[in-house]
């Protein structure tokens, strides 16, 4: 996917997949947007350093949120929600949607988290620098370490084990893939 300084969202959404966080503007700016086709729970609760706002385009979802004041935010197209630094959100979709995250242009860390769907513990995190792996990168080895570790995926309170992730259909490694290849065109320009 090209970025340009102008986007159309919904035609730019029409090649997006669920959780891409692919971001669609030139690399010089910032505030980053990225794009993302939902039509799925998000596989774990994201956890970014920076605050980051997320924009509904389309469709209906519900924004998850832990160690919040709030537990939750219903969207529908038009709505904002604001998350604070540090604190684990996932989306759960309601119906497909196209969601915009801002970003920071060069944020420095992002996680994952799972918690207990029974007592509501955490139940495993793992965090990374962005400046050694992308975020995509980051969410494909933590779900596959998740998925491999069945230690990972038993809550140490209540004794509930989940299940692994449901990586059908993700493009992560792709979406690095091509990330990747942008940032070397564009060290060699």
């Amino acid at each position: 996917m090209d970025r340009k300084r102008a986007l159309n969202v919904f035609a730019a959404a029409r090649e997006a997949g669920s959780y891409d966080e692919r971001p669609v503007l030139p690399e010089k700016f910032d505030l980053q947007l990225h794009l993302s086709k939902n039509d799925r729970p998000q596989p774990f609760f994201l956890i970014c350093d920076h605050d980051t706002l997320l924009v509904q385009m389309s469709g209906q979802a519900v924004v998850e949120f832990k160690e919040a004041p709030v537990s939750s935010h219903t969207t529908e197209p038009g709505t904002f929600v604001y998350v604070p630094a540090g604190v684990p959100h996932r989306i759960v979709p309601i119906s497909q949607s196209v969601q915009l995250r801002y970003k920071a242009q060069e944020p420095s860390m992002e996680g994952v988290a799972w918690y207990c769907a029974a007592c509501g513990a955490e139940v495993w995190r793992v965090e990374w620098e962005l400046a050694d792996e992308l975020p995509q990168e980051g969410y494909q080895r933590a779900c596959e370490a998740f998925n491999a570790d069945m230690a990972k995926r038993r809550c140490q309170y209540c004794n509930c084990q989940h299940p692994a992730v449901d990586l059908s259909g993700i493009r992560w490694n792709e979406i690095a893939r091509d990330l990747r290849a942008e940032a070397a065109l564009s060290e060699s320009a």
